[in-house]
């Protein structure tokens, strides 16, 4: 029986993978992603994996989080991955198509591949992070609700101006009501109201970007360092050269698309107040990088600074920043 497993994750269903001694792979495919899903999974495994097998997945937004806490308290070694690693490993095997069936094998060979290599196993997280997380997920909701409202406000017929009207009260109250949820959370809580505060030392940081910050990383243990950070966000630069030509050198976008649109405007205000980043700022610019360049690049030494302030306890130092 297999001792590592690939699961390849969507919204509604999952595909699970184990590989054999001949180089194949025995698969399961579009199992529930729900109770009853888990429940044939389990059965699934008892013939098929050793007890203790590693299972590896990636981190698909809040798809993945179910699936990996029942695997984690039947017993297996729960490996949840940033998208980045798997994606260059998939380069690295030369594979180019996608199915759900094919990234389960993938997911597989990679956990066979990477089975005596140090991955930081998968543990739930404290529940004041996952209710700070669905609080902000239910605030990014309700303000998509209310710019759909304003755009058809715009282009209403009189008749139905009044009842988007009200809505559109209704939903900003919801907002505010939100919003206060989120900070007396964190308020009640220790841990995130010291965290918070640190992060709020740094310039071109408030609270809102803070509470997303501290949402999406989560324990800041799983991270080995500030590389891992900036990967985990997908603002980890792809270098494109071919022989003497250099390419652009766009980010991966393999990672949390949250925490990059939570920096984007903090990391504009910040390089146009912040003296280290501005400096930053007008060295990159006199090498020729083009204003996105430079947004990403300081959208990384935010995220530099994030895990430093974090990791050390103490707040942010320009004159520390300003050394580096």
């Amino acid at each position: 029986m297999s001792n590592v497993i690939g699961i390849d994750i969507a919204k509604n269903t999952f595909d699970v993978a184990t590989p054999l001694p001949n180089g194949k792979y025995r698969t399961r495919g579009k199992i529930p992603n729900n109770a009853e899903g888990f429940a044939q999974l389990n059965q699934w495994l008892k013939l098929h994996s050793e007890p203790d097998a590693r299972v590896v997945m990636e981190a698909t937004s809040v798809y993945h989080e179910a699936l990996a806490e029942h695997l984690y308290h039947q017993g297996y070694e729960v490996i949840v991955v940033n998208p980045a690693r798997v994606h260059y490993f998939k380069k690295s095997e030369g594979i180019n198509y996608k199915t759900d069936k094919v990234d389960a094998k993938l997911l597989a060979a990679f956990a066979q591949a990477k089975h005596e290599s140090p991955l930081t196993p998968w543990a739930p997280e404290p529940v004041a992070i996952r209710r700070l997380r669905v609080l902000l997920r239910r605030l990014d909701d309700l303000q998509e609700m209310l710019q759909m409202e304003r755009n058809r406000q715009e282009v209403a017929d009189t008749v139905v101006q009044e009842s988007i009207q009200s809505h559109i009260r209704h939903i900003e109250k919801d907002i505010a009501q939100t919003r206060q949820m989120i900070k007396q959370h964190v308020d009640d809580d220790p841990d995130l109201r010291g965290k918070r505060d640190l992060l709020l030392s740094i310039d071109g940081i408030g609270e809102k970007t803070a509470s997303v910050i501290l949402a999406e990383l989560g324990d800041l243990k799983a991270f080995r360092s500030a590389r891992a950070v900036v990967s985990f966000a997908g603002l980890n630069p792809q270098l494109a050269e071919s022989g003497q030509c250099n390419g652009r050198t766009p980010i991966s976008k393999a990672g949390s698309g949250r925490i990059r649109r939570a920096l984007y405007l903090p990391s504009i205000t910040a390089m146009n107040m912040s003296e280290p980043l501005m400096a930053m700022k007008e060295r990159l610019r006199a090498k020729g990088k083009a204003g996105k360049q430079i947004v990403c690049a300081v959208m990384r030494k935010m995220l530099h600074i994030v895990f430093g302030v974090l990791k050390s306890g103490h707040p942010y130092d320009p004159k520390l920043a300003l050394a580096q």
